[in-house]
């Protein structure tokens, strides 16, 4: 399983483990049809990510800065940190700067993080919308 793809799962549960990187769910943004019975191709659920990392966080017992760091994020969801382990989902959400550039990378990680989570149902506070 993709790196994002244990992101997705450990916020979204286990359903959203087949989730693409790449966002694959659109809004439904023109439909103006309330709640449908029996729709074929029913939308992502809707999950409010912060509480769901704020409890993984003091699950953790520790101070981790989930809002503003993907080291931290990864950590209060056991996610492997590691420099290899971003390196890697830089490379699966196709980060084109220098990866050696760490804390680069980590801000553009943890951008790009949020904003798929959002893409795929995820709820973000407003202070982490771009």
């Amino acid at each position: 399983m993709s790196i994002f793809g244990k992101i997705m799962g450990a916020i979204f549960g286990t359903k959203a483990d087949a989730a693409p990187a790449g966002g694959g769910a659109a809004a439904g943004a023109g439909s103006s049809a309330g709640p449908a019975g029996g729709s074929a191709a029913a939308p992502a659920a809707t999950v409010d990510v912060a509480p769901i990392l704020d409890k993984a966080v003091a699950a953790k017992g520790e101070k981790l800065a989930w809002r503003t760091s993907i080291v931290d994020l990864m950590k209060a969801l056991d996610i492997d940190s590691s420099f290899t382990a971003r390196k890697e989902l830089a490379k699966e959400l196709g980060y084109t700067g220098d990866s050696n550039d760490s804390a680069s990378m980590n801000i553009w990680l943890h951008k790009q993080v949020m904003t798929k989570l959002a893409a795929n149902g995820g709820v973000l506070p407003p202070d982490l919308k771009d």
